[in-house]
């Protein structure tokens, strides 16, 4: 039997999602009671009182899952084997947090409990600006969950599926992030024995930050045991090193500056336990450079010694690795500076006189890979910086946050559909992100959205096609409006 509104009332003030004043208000405005369940809950979401993820689960009668202490639980952000990740919010302080929770069904599980737990208690000892910093581990009536930094962006793996692989530079700064995070645990005697691509948040600022130390140890303890990933076996056994050899964090250095450079694993991808412990995985490896040719030679150079089977012609530390990357960067950045057009010079020329020679971020709504990929490569080559997001309510949350979080937003309507004019209205609607510019691409049977969209000055509905030059042209025209008044 479907929910009624008016339990949902009563819900929501038993969960504690919300206030009575909240409740007695969204009432005043719908001006009745006998609303479905969900135009009522749309009501809250429109307020910002509640968010999808929570009305879908009110809206099946779940009642449990929507705090975890003091947090309140926004959405869903990813979910592994053992845990689930959560964007929450503290309820009185209104910090945002990521909240890694322990599935039910390990609670019961010491070793699986005891592996979690370790996770947390490691992080508590690691503040490094690359390192993802863990905030509280805590446990209530046999529920576990690890509160940490909540890091707006993407894990490294799903950053280059969309863009398929990344520039020597762009590969090279993120590679020091991450090599400077783990010469600081290995400064501090902990190694990480999972390192991978999924384990590596990039933030919308490109920062990135090492996550995710569960199988993490002191160097000079725990010999015995055999914390660490079947990769990190294999790789020891196929080299004779010894268990959990610290130089094996530097091979798996390796493997991610090779996915960044090629998009390709360096290691075959398998779930098979026995192909995943064979020698022969790790001979197979094929050089960088036969599937990169037009790499620069001082990048094929460091990813090649990383990965030296042979553990003793490896990099020995992460602090020899991370001298020869920002050895060989200040090359990479001048020879990838992109060649002076005088045609971008123009179409950009509004946005130097208005950002005064500081970057711009530029939020997209736009759901197609190909299109974010031709974005970010048009919009970074002449500075821009560039957050993507496929969900309208995603980006308003974002400004919610951080209301300085971008510049402007563009909305892709063509590839993204309706949901796209709602969210454009709806930053005119909300008070918070009324004065931001923001851009409705349209398709070409989507001529009639532009009667239906809230136009401004900074506000703006365009027709597609249009080069991304084009598009450059009409942000920074935006962008320079937005002194005027709303």
């Amino acid at each position: 039997m479907a929910i009624s509104a008016e339990r949902l009332s009563h819900l929501l003030l038993d969960l504690e999602l919300v206030e009575s004043d909240d409740v007695q208000a969204v009432w005043q405005e719908l001006g009745r009671r006998d609303v479905t369940a969900q135009d009522f809950l749309k009501a809250f979401i429109r307020r910002n009182l509640l968010t999808n993820w929570q009305a879908e689960r009110l809206l099946r009668g779940d009642r449990r899952g929507y705090f975890y202490g003091p947090y309140k639980v926004l959405y869903l952000v990813g979910a592994g084997t053992f845990a689930r990740v959560y964007r929450a919010v503290h309820k009185k302080t209104g910090q945002v947090v990521a909240l890694k929770v322990l599935r039910s069904r390990y609670s019961e599980d010491p070793i699986k409990t005891e592996q979690f737990l370790r996770e947390g208690r490691m992080g508590l000892n690691l503040r490094h600006p690359n390192i993802v910093p863990i905030l509280e581990v805590d446990n209530l009536r046999g529920r576990f969950w690890i509160v940490m930094e909540f890091v707006e962006g993407q894990n490294l793996r799903d950053l280059v599926k969309v863009r398929r692989r990344l520039s020597p530079g762009d590969s090279t700064r993120l590679m020091i992030d991450v090599t400077n995070a783990i010469r600081y645990a290995h400064q501090k005697g902990i190694m990480h024995r999972d390192l991978k691509p999924s384990n590596v948040l990039v933030s919308s600022r490109g920062v990135a930050k090492v996550v995710d130390f569960g199988l993490a140890s002191q160097l000079d303890q725990e010999e015995g045991k055999n914390l660490r990933t079947v990769d990190y076996a294999g790789l020891e056994k196929a080299t004779g090193a010894k268990r959990n050899d610290p130089r094996s964090d530097i091979y798996f250095l390796g493997t991610i500056y090779y996915y960044m450079l090629s998009g390709k694993h360096a290691l075959k991808e398998t779930r098979d336990r026995g192909e995943r412990m064979s020698k022969q995985r790790f001979l197979n490896v094929v050089p960088i450079q036969h599937v990169v040719p037009d790499l620069p030679p001082g990048v094929v150079a460091i990813c090649n010694r990383s990965l030296e089977l042979n553990p003793e012609r490896r990099y020995q530390t992460p602090s020899e690795m991370l001298v020869e990357l920002k050895g060989v960067l200040p090359r990479l950045e001048t020879s990838q500076l992109p060649a002076a057009d005088k045609s971008d010079s123009q179409a950009d020329s509004a946005a130097a006189s208005v950002s005064q020679g500081s970057k711009w971020t530029v939020m997209f709504v736009e759901s197609n890979p190909e299109m974010q990929d031709a974005i970010r490569k048009g919009f970074k080559s002449v500075g821009y910086r560039v957050l993507i997001t496929v969900d309208p309510n995603r980006a308003m949350d974002r400004f919610l946050d951080d209301h300085e979080v971008a510049d402007a937003v563009v909305f892709d309507a063509e590839t993204v559909g309706e949901k796209a004019l709602q969210g454009f209205n709806r930053f005119y609607e909300e008070e918070v992100t009324r004065a931001v510019p923001c851009l409705l691409l349209l398709g070409k049977d989507q001529k009639d959205w532009a009667k239906k969209a809230r136009l401004a000055p900074h506000r703006v509905a365009l027709q597609l096609p249009l080069t991304v030059k084009q598009l450059r042209v009409a942000v920074s025209q935006l962008i320079a409006r937005r002194s005027q008044p709303v």
